[in-house]
């Protein structure tokens, strides 16, 4: 094989990587706005949860020297808005859309303030595991390299399905997403149901921010997030609610991250700039694409409505 064909191998087998690598924060996030959305209830906010999340499992992480403890702080504190979000929405006359967009703000504020002190500390990573030891390129073998939280989130997303499909609680929460009053003639306590929703969603959107400063890109900064947490809302409208099609779209998202700096890798470095804003040109036109009438056929009845 030449050598320029190995260096456009090498570039698919990196975007591949970076699908996984990049898209993995998409799938948290995704996956939570999509249990919270299944309720019936929107959450703007969860770039919030997440830059959040990021900077409390960095800090714990330090602090402990253990990165699963600042996982779990990641989802606590993603927990915790999704709590006060939902604690809001039940107030009368009160917008989520609104609520969500001043959460977003409390929490990228909030995290920016109390982590000053983290961006010069360096915490324990997350482990990875290696499926390049077989190649001597070390670029092949990194780009290799999954996370174990993508795993976790492999083994969560049939399982979220298979919960929605096949539970009482699935039920109960699709219900309510679907018609208020049909849930109340069953029994259900609404604003219940989307408490437990909403703060669920908020801890998964928190554990994506644990990806980001605890494995990739690693660190603590204000510019962690990039945007993700919004992007992900888009990305869940695109999956029509699904949790098997937000993985499928996660890895979308991630690739087109992972497109700009694969190619820089072997040297192609015009449009570098354009490359890296694929995500960004990829949420534009999904946004136009999800404004039609059949990709909104999967929205739940209560966000349908409004």
């Amino acid at each position: 094989m030449s050598g320029n064909a190995i260096e456009w191998v090498t570039v698919v087998i990196a975007v591949l990587g970076g699908a996984i690598r990049v898209g993995t924060p998409f799938l948290f996030v995704s996956l939570g706005e999509c249990l919270t959305e299944k309720s019936g209830r929107i959450n703007l906010g969860l770039e919030g949860n997440l830059v959040m999340g990021a900077m409390a499992g960095y800090g714990v992480a330090w602090l402990s020297g253990s990165p699963w403890l600042g996982v779990l702080a990641s989802g606590a504190a993603g927990m915790g808005l999704g709590f006060i979000h939902a604690l809001l929405c039940q107030q009368p006359r009160v917008n989520d859309i609104a609520v969500g967009i001043a959460l977003m703000i409390l929490g990228t504020g909030l995290a920016f303030f109390l982590g000053k002190p983290l961006i010069q500390p360096s915490a324990p990573r997350l482990p990875s595991l290696s499926l390049g030891a077989w190649s001597a390129n070390p670029a092949l073998r990194a780009a290799l390299e999954v996370n174990a939280l993508f795993v976790i989130g492999l083994i969560l997303t049939p399982s979220m399905a298979w919960f929605f499909r096949n539970t009482r609680w699935g039920l109960a929460i699709r219900t309510v997403g679907e018609s208020d009053d049909a849930a109340r003639s069953m029994g259900l306590n609404v604003n219940g149901v989307r408490m437990l929703a909403t703060m669920a969603g908020g801890f998964l959107a928190g554990v994506g921010g644990a990806f980001l400063s605890l494995y990739y890109p690693g660190g603590w900064s204000e510019g962690l997030s990039s945007g993700q947490g919004l992007m992900a809302v888009t990305l869940v409208i695109f999956a029509r609610w699904n949790p098997m099609r937000c993985l499928y779209a996660a890895l979308l998202f991630g690739g087109a991250g992972a497109l700009g700096p694969s190619l820089q890798a072997v040297g192609v470095t015009w449009g570098y700039y354009l490359f890296n804003a694929a995500p960004y040109v990829l949420t534009l036109v999904l946004m136009i694409a999800s404004s039609s009438t059949k990709v909104r056929s999967g929205m739940p009845g209560s966000l349908a409505a409004r």
